[in-house]
């Protein structure tokens, strides 16, 4: 079978991309990815062997106004088009719903039940004709993906029968998952770290003025950063924020060495889209048996205080380092890893049983 996996970004960015890599196999398969090169610059793919890529080229930042980026969209949407034009493909899986619908009239007419749809991204769904276009994405697809249960309200009530949860979790992660245990670091502080891409400024730089008033932590971030991480390092500057540190861009196996530096982890985000949204730090958490901050009322810090594995907190709270510290300082490790098993149990369930459907497929 030939299939295309299409997404929206940079491979080394598109880390749920793995799912369908994993499981598709490149012996029995012919499998080409789709992928747009933001930044234009250079990409090692040499780990990905038996996969024929197709790189969009075409600078854009992402922290600008959404129609500031309409034009790049109608590129991606030609390029695509004429892969898929030349490629002859038995099978398509679109990652995320933008570029999804940026082609729907092809999928729509081509590949009706020949389609697999990764929804993850809830951004655009206020906008009634864009929801339209995804419940049709769902009806054309023979399996539909979300990455988070909270996405489901979303998506038609009639098709839930071919609707499944795939998880994002990177199973490189399970080899090390001791890496902390084994190798973990100590200091006098209380290290929170955030990894992947610096956004939400106006939430950070909340986090970021509550911490620098409290010497008994350190707040470290880890990602590329665009124009947000950029004001919010003036901003630690400014405010002469001795204890947060930016250590720039990192490879998805550099994770290893900052796990081991890494006491809390921060996972606060606050917009409609992450508030449904189960980001890949939740895995990190279960996996390596690091506690997490979630957002106050979020889908994914309900999950995590359920599950025992993480804090729900405001950093709009007076009493937000106060929270934080005594969640901390009362933790009972035994307890606390035994929970991010008993987590990372019935998330592999799911997983595992995501992967047969795929293969169905």
């Amino acid at each position: 079978m030939k299939i295309l996996i299409f997404g929206f970004t940079k491979v080394k960015f598109m880390p749920y991309a793995n799912f369908y890599l994993e499981n598709i196999g490149t012996p029995k398969n012919d499998i080409h990815l789709l992928y747009w090169n933001r930044d234009l610059k250079q990409e090692d793919l040499s780990a990905y062997e038996g996969i024929t890529f197709h790189e969009f080229g075409c600078y854009q930042e992402d922290d600008v106004s959404k129609l500031s980026k309409i034009s790049s969209f109608l590129k991606y949407r030609t390029f695509a088009k004429k892969v898929i034009k030349q490629g002859d493909y038995d099978l398509l899986i679109g990652l995320h719903s933008l570029p999804a619908v940026l082609i729907y009239d092809v999928i729509k007419k081509k590949f009706k039940n020949k389609f697999i749809f990764d929804y993850r991204d809830s951004t655009y769904e206020g906008f009634a004709p864009f929801k339209k276009l995804v419940g049709g994405l769902v009806k054309t697809s023979s399996a539909t993906f979300v990455s988070s249960n909270g996405f489901r309200r979303f998506l038609p009530e009639s098709e839930k029968a071919k609707i499944y949860t795939s998880h994002n979790l990177l199973t490189d992660s399970l080899s090390h998952r001791d890496e902390k245990r084994l190798n973990g670091t100590k200091s006098d502080k209380i290290r929170i770290a955030f990894w992947g891409f610096i956004r939400h400024e106006e939430v950070n730089r909340e986090i970021i003025n509550k911490i620098a008033k409290d010497d008994r932590f350190e707040l470290h971030y880890y990602g590329r950063e665009q124009q947000v991480a950029l004001n919010l390092k003036q901003y630690a500057k400014e405010i002469d924020a001795k204890n947060v540190f930016f250590h720039g861009e990192y490879k998805p196996e550099d994770r290893y060495e900052f796990v081991r530096n890494t006491d809390l982890i921060h996972n606060l985000y606050y917009d409609s889209n992450m508030m449904l949204a189960m980001g890949n730090k939740y895995y990190d958490g279960a996996v390596f048996r690091i506690p997490q901050l979630c957002m106050t009322g979020s889908f994914m810090g309900e999950c995590a205080e359920k599950a025992g594995i993480g804090f729900q907190c405001s950093p709009y709270s007076e009493s937000f380092i106060r929270d934080v510290y005594n969640y901390f300082t009362n933790l009972d490790a035994e307890i606390f890893d035994n929970n991010c098993d008993n987590e990372l149990s019935h998330i592999l369930e799911e997983y595992n049983s995501s992967k047969e459907v795929l293969k169905n497929v």
